[in-house]
């Protein structure tokens, strides 16, 4: 029997088993992966050109927009290239570098929209103290040890796969390598990864979660003792896009890994996976821009220089011609 040592690749079956429908797929995911990568670059040139954004909330969005460009890059240009050339293999050390990547950037986004409740919770609930509580060294101490957290989650996930023997190079029931499909190709004793999954991914999914959950509480609560409707309905301008994403992500996550497994569960794994690893990446800078003022307007001066950079660029170089 071959260990993992004489496995050189696995076969991915991809979003779909059906040839017919390859191609199909592979129009609508190039489309979304660069619809994604060019909302969410957006997104970031946006708030680093506009001083007006250089706040707490729209550094942590940033950092959101950059986690989501990395959460789909690791897990959908590898589809698509599979696709395009007809060879649905990955290599193992390909494997673990993107299961490591898929899991480190996933923890982060669940990390991040925690990080960003807890801040409209101090901004509405403790407005004076906000100053002091969200300084720029808070700020860099929380994207520090999120980034860390989960870089530490994502590595002792990894390495216990890499120890584990695979008899035979086995087909993962997935698009990419997520760490479920991979243990069940495992001739190995799995039982130490399996316990390691649920008690770290409970925490770093329902933690998080419940952190959103009370920081919510909270503001709802602060937001219903304003006596005018106006201040109320700033308020919950603020957090309205927050909301929607939240929604978004963590109702695909709890659908993919906390309901009964069934007869359709491969299928319903993947239409999952695809929710929050391609589809939420790209609503997002669509949810936060036009819900949001300030954003569309800094996305409105980004575009309006950039136009006029090019038209000066166009008329200075054709005026070098003639």
């Amino acid at each position: 029997m071959e260990n993992q040592s004489s496995i050189s690749e696995f076969f991915l079956r991809g979003v779909s088993a059906l040839p017919e429908q390859q191609q199909l797929f592979f129009r609508i995911f190039l489309c979304m992966y660069l619809v994604t990568l060019t909302g969410n670059l957006l997104i970031i040139l946006a708030i680093s050109s506009d001083p007006q954004l250089h706040t707490p909330m729209y550094f942590f969005l940033a950092n959101l927009s950059f986690v989501d460009m990395g959460l789909i890059s690791s897990t959908v240009p590898k589809m698509l290239v599979n696709v395009h050339t007809e060879h649905h293999t990955i290599s193992y050390a390909g494997c673990l570098a993107q299961m490591y990547f898929f899991l480190m950037f996933g923890d982060l986004d669940s990390f991040f929209l925690a990080v960003m409740a807890y801040d409209r919770y101090v901004a509405i609930c403790h407005p004076l103290h906000y100053p002091t509580v969200m300084s720029p060294r808070v700020c860099i101490l929380l994207l520090a040890l999120c980034w860390a957290l989960t870089h530490i989650v994502a590595l002792t996930h990894t390495l216990l796969v890499a120890r584990l023997s695979f008899c035979v190079v086995g087909e993962i029931a997935h698009f990419f390598c997520d760490i479920t499909p991979v243990l069940k190709l495992s001739c190995s004793d799995t039982h130490v990864n399996e316990l390691i999954v649920f008690a770290l991914g409970g925490t770093v999914l329902i933690v998080p979660f419940i952190c959103i959950v009370v920081s919510y509480f909270h503001i709802v609560g602060a937001i219903l003792r304003v006596q005018t409707p106006g201040g109320r309905g700033k308020a919950f301008s603020t957090c309205s896009s927050h909301v929607c994403v939240v929604c978004v992500f963590y109702g695909t996550l709890f659908s993919a890994y906390l309901c009964p497994p069934s007869a359709a569960s491969a299928e319903k794994d993947i239409v999952a996976a695809v929710m929050y690893t391609v589809v939420t990446p790209m609503l997002n800078p669509f949810i936060y821009s036009l819900r949001n003022k300030d954003m569309k307007g800094a996305i409105n001066r980004l575009l309006s220089s950039r136009t006029l950079f090019l038209l000066d660029r166009v008329i200075a170089t054709s005026n070098e011609k003639t």
